[in-house]
């Protein structure tokens, strides 16, 4: 069995290399689901991890929808990781019914290759994830990543094992909720890959900062934060005006 690790960080890519995981699913963010690493943790990644790495292509937090401006910056992204060497790419695209979008996701696998491709845990949002993944095998998706549309991987099993009994090619991949309590139980179901972070927070600071610079109020699954012109505009309006 496979156990790759998502790996937000040069050190938690490093201390699952030496823990002797099989693989990396890098992302920066794992508080929002994973977003496309900087470019700098690209570069050191590649010049210190020896193992497969597999980079998360997703511009933003929130939803699986995206704008042709959003769609570009994640080509272009997948672009410069065949051009460093990576082994795969983890991405996807939903329309915001919940279904599929077909075709802007095999765009995406083509610009991939050779490398090979992961759909992330969009797939956990889909209305209809046995059609979904017939789609995804249809267009040579390697590997989904899922849940099996629920919390934790251990809650949504009865779906992942009837994933894992009609894919064809595609590997389905459990992840959410992997640790060393439970990890035997998808060994026994003889799925052939999981996936987790194994994280904990280590502190770093003598003492609690005063001013959080966490902001619940952005993190939403159904709307994105976008800046709104017609509030800058009204700044800047006023502060043009009062520098008169």
């Amino acid at each position: 069995m496979i156990v790759e690790v998502c790996a937000n960080s040069l050190e938690s890519a490093l201390n699952a290399q030496k823990s002797g995981a099989d693989r990396i699913e890098l992302c920066s963010e794992l508080g929002v689901g994973g977003i496309t690493p900087s470019y700098g943790l690209l570069k050191m990644v590649r010049q210190h991890i020896t193992i497969p790495v597999h980079v998360l292509i997703r511009p933003r937090s929130g939803d699986f929808t995206y704008s042709d401006i959003e769609f570009e910056i994640m080509k272009r992204n997948i672009e410069l990781c065949v051009e460093l060497g990576f082994d795969g790419i983890v991405s996807g695209v939903l329309f915001s019914d919940g279904t599929l979008d077909v075709d802007r996701t095999k765009e995406l696998l083509g610009i991939s290759s050779p490398l090979k491709f992961t759909f992330h845990r969009a797939f956990d949002w889909v209305k209809d994830p046995l059609e979904t993944l017939r789609q995804l095998e249809a267009i040579g998706v390697d590997v989904i990543l899922t849940s099996g549309l629920q919390k934790s991987a251990v809650e949504g099993i009865d779906l992942l094992m009837k994933l894992h009994q009609k894919a064809l090619k595609t590997v389905i991949m459990p992840g959410s909720g992997v640790n060393p309590d439970n990890v035997h139980h998808f060994m026994a179901d003889g799925f052939k890959a999981v996936h987790l972070s194994g994280s904990r927070f280590v502190k770093r600071m003598d003492t609690p900062p005063k001013v959080s610079m966490n902001s619940p109020s952005f993190l939403r699954d159904d709307a994105i934060a976008v800046t709104d012109g017609s509030i800058i505009a009204e700044v800047v309006d006023t502060v043009k005006i009062k520098s008169k």
